[in-house]
């Protein structure tokens, strides 16, 4: 056996590639969860009929690099705190889902899905003769609501401070939104910070999978 081949670097053992194979896919994972994409699911009836209960979404994170979430953008968020029942924040039930969820792969709990309907400087009042929302004065259409005549039930008039959204879901007869807790100590508005991601793609169930739309309901506001 000559000196070169005694020398030669023998490779990991496949136990060892395999533990090593692990730890990188989950570091990306949690690299991906961070900057990029996350899994959740919907917990209510509060965005009919865009999304339905229990449709397994991904929110990406990446559109937020280059600025703060836009009216009609639907995005996902922590919750202010009291928005979200018992029943609508259920957890991992076994150590496998909650390693899941840890890395972002297993839909997250704990979070609320509405669409901006306002954002900093904003004045979004309820409503004109015709039952519409106005934003900055502008009458606004909203097609993907469930039902636009129960807005007319709920009058407000509020101006979005900075760094604020005011967010609302479309199903307005069912969605403790911005509106529902206008009386609360924060008036309803959610911070900025406090959203996760966009609403990207549909990935369950099956038969609905898709890129979640945008609207232009909201071109004409200045």
């Amino acid at each position: 056996m000559t000196s070169e081949s005694q020398n030669t670097k023998r490779g990991l053992p496949v136990w060892q590639e395999s533990i090593l194979l692990v730890v990188i896919a989950v570091v990306m994972a949690v690299v991906v969860k961070t900057f990029f994409l996350q899994a959740f699911y919907i917990p209510s009836e509060s965005m009919q009929p865009t999304m339905l209960v229990d449709d397994k979404l991904l929110v990406q994170k990446v559109s937020l690099w280059a600025g703060d979430p836009d009216r009609g953008d639907i995005v996902v968020f922590d919750d202010p705190g009291g928005w979200l029942g018992p029943a609508e924040t259920p957890t991992a039930s076994n150590p496998l889902q909650k390693g899941l969820e840890a890395i972002g792969l297993f839909p997250t709990g704990g979070h609320l899905i509405k669409r901006v309907v306002g954002v900093g400087g904003d004045r979004v009042v309820c409503c004109d003769g015709s039952g519409r929302l106005t934003v900055n004065g502008v009458a606004v259409d909203e097609p993907y609501v469930l039902d636009p005549t129960v807005i007319r039930e709920r009058e407000f008039d509020v101006i979005v401070p900075d760094d604020h959204l005011w967010v609302m879901g479309d199903n307005r007869a069912n969605s403790a939104d911005s509106v529902a807790h206008l009386g609360d100590p924060g008036g309803g508005f959610i911070r900025v910070d406090s959203v996760v991601g966009k609403a990207w793609l549909r990935v369950w169930p099956l038969g609905r999978a898709g890129f979640l739309d945008g609207t232009d309901a909201f071109a004409s506001v200045p």
